[in-house]
């Protein structure tokens, strides 16, 4: 599975090898509600498109006026969206909504900087693209850690980075209900279980399924800052093997399925094995937000929002 942004590159890779000159539009700016991130990313060319950037009129009207001429082809162009009520209302943004884009024809000298981000981005590696808006020069260069898009009066910096990898400890009904929403919120997801049963009765999305020792399979496919590991499996003998590796792994979110009880006990077999105070603070156990949710589909629910609501405080 790609991420959104992977996709828009991969696409403007291919125009460009074709000899195109398509459009890539990002979104650089918002005000109020806004239907998609700052950062978002549309790309256009000859009547075709991938990605979005509101899913509704801003891109029609945008990519009309491309189509008529009236971007500039020489230079980025930044515009604004929803600068007043009734625009608003024309184009279906939501109320007091504001979007601002930079637009710009891509040309072949934009191979390079594109072919960086995708090499990166497949390796699991940051980057960070910065384009002069008066000239339409872009430069490309490794970055640590992710940053959100600035942009000023002369200058844009973006980051591209991986898709966040989910790994999913236990192929559970949880699970594949897990994988359901992970994948419809642009997650990479792998699932693992010792038990062979359990993958061969999968029901969930096309997903790798990873029949293994979760503590290998956690070293093999989820050890960077832009993975989730979360173990569902109820068994303490395969859940504390994979959180004795994820909890010294890089992994940006490491959860485990359990009640406030069982937390308890997990965090004492824990400590007995060596697992740090530092180390176990990174746990979020019991995993999800505390809604009171009981169903397979509710503690899901509970799982993602906890996600969603620590990926956006970054």
């Amino acid at each position: 599975m790609q991420s959104l942004d992977h996709q828009v590159l991969s696409q403007l890779e291919q125009w460009l090898a074709l000899g195109a000159r398509p459009w890539l539009c990002t979104i650089v700016s918002t005000v109020g509600s806004s239907p998609r991130p700052i950062g978002s990313l549309l790309a256009f060319n000859d009547g075709h498109t991938v990605g979005t950037l509101s899913g509704g009129c801003v891109e029609e009207d945008l990519l009309e006026k491309i189509a008529q001429g009236m971007i500039a082809s020489d230079r980025p162009q930044r515009m604004e969206y929803g600068v007043s009520a009734e625009e608003n209302e024309r184009l279906g943004l939501p109320c007091g909504g504001r979007l601002g884009i930079v637009v710009q024809q891509l040309s072949e000298d934009d191979k390079r900087w594109i072919e960086k981000a995708i090499a990166s981005m497949g390796e699991r590696q940051l980057v960070s693209r910065t384009v002069d808006l008066d000239t339409g020069h872009t430069t490309m260069q490794s970055i640590d850690t992710f940053e959100p898009l600035r942009i000023t009066e002369h200058l844009l910096v973006q980051s591209f980075g991986p898709k966040m990898r989910m790994l999913l400890v236990g192929a559970g009904q949880l699970a594949q209900i897990l994988a359901d929403l992970a994948i419809a919120m642009d997650f990479d997801v792998v699932v693992t279980d010792t038990r062979e049963s359990a993958i061969a009765q999968w029901r969930g999305p096309d997903v790798p399924l990873i029949h293994g020792l979760p503590d290998d399979v956690i070293l093999a496919q989820a050890t960077d800052r832009h993975s989730l590991i979360i173990t569902l499996t109820h068994d303490p003998r395969i859940d504390d093997m994979a959180l004795l590796e994820a909890l010294e792994s890089d992994a940006w979110y490491v959860g485990a399925l359990g009640s406030l009880r069982t937390t308890e006990q997990r965090l004492k077999r824990l400590r007995e094995l060596g697992v740090s105070e530092q180390q176990l603070a990174r746990l979020h156990a019991p995993v999800g937000l505390p809604i009171g949710s009981k169903t397979p589909w509710e503690i899901a629910i509970a799982i993602m929002a906890e996600i969603t609501q620590l990926k956006r405080s970054l």
